[in-house]
């Protein structure tokens, strides 16, 4: 994948990381503009190149009367707005066949949940629009399976592929990050740390997601010690209030001295090479 090729995008040329970063969820379009302001801000200072994220739906509940969203053509336009406004490229997350041709007319970037990394269909549904896919690592999946699902991508004629590690499952109520698949999922395409759902606690008794946001920047020191090309972080202005995935989301208000020490990590480790 070719970072500078996707719409938009900024500081390509500081040899930083780049950042997904916004909103589990689209919950209304202030929710939305407020989020990306402030991380649009905080990424041009730092010279990082961004790409906003947030999802148009959630398909992956525990429970029937979890949040799933506020209509998908309604958040799909937000999402669209959001990259209007600021001039920055933008990534959601697609569930089903029929979601690939309807968000890629208003994303730049197709995000395949972990879960549903091995549907061949969906894959390939989200390649043969020509946007740059992101796969996420199933939780399941060993770092080397992954080149499968690079290949279903590329053998789709598209190039433009990149990965993301969430964790593996240990256990029914942990993730752990396994920092051995950075350098092998590197060898199939850029690599990306999803640092806050590997903080996720699943399976809880209540059906609501916990999470260990508390252990944020020590996942994201270790990802960018080891290389990693990009970093995702949800983050929102009120993580406790949020309709989906506050457990483990980032203060908003903590982003940029989280980056601005994560930055200074980069360029240590650009040093010793």
């Amino acid at each position: 994948m070719k970072l500078d090729l996707i719409p938009q995008i900024k500081h390509t040329d500081k040899n930083n990381f780049f950042l997904l970063a916004g909103p589990c969820a689209i919950e209304d379009e202030d929710m939305a503009l407020r989020i990306a302001e402030k991380v649009c801000s905080i990424t041009d200072k730092l010279g990082i190149p961004y790409i906003f994220k947030g999802s148009f739906k959630k398909a992956n509940r525990s429970r029937i009367d979890s949040f799933t969203g506020i209509g998908d053509e309604k958040a799909l336009k937000i999402l669209r707005k959001v990259s209007e406004t600021f001039q920055v490229p933008t990534v959601t997350d697609i569930h089903e066949v029929s979601d690939a041709n309807l968000a890629a007319q208003y994303v730049d970037v197709l995000q395949i949940p972990a879960f549903l990394v091995r549907q061949t269909d969906l894959v390939v549904a989200a390649a043969q629009t020509g946007k740059v896919v992101n796969l996420k690592k199933g939780q399941f999946m060993s770092p080397e399976s992954m080149q499968h699902a690079v290949k279903k991508v590329t053998d789709s004629n598209n190039q433009q592929v990149m990965l993301t590690d969430r964790g593996t499952m240990f256990g029914y109520q942990d993730m752990i990050v396994d920092f051995r698949g950075i350098p092998t999922m590197r060898q199939y395409a850029p690599t990306v740390l999803d640092v806050t759902h590997s903080l996720q606690q699943p399976n809880q008794s209540s059906g609501v997601t916990g999470g260990r946001p508390e252990m944020i920047e020590t996942i994201a020191r270790a990802g960018v010690v080891n290389k990693v090309d990009g970093l995702f972080i949800e983050t929102h202005f009120d993580p406790a209030n949020a309709k989906s995935d506050g457990a483990n989301m980032l203060d908003l208000q903590y982003l940029e001295n989280l980056l601005t020490r994560l930055v200074k990590i980069r360029k240590l480790v650009a040093s010793l090479e």
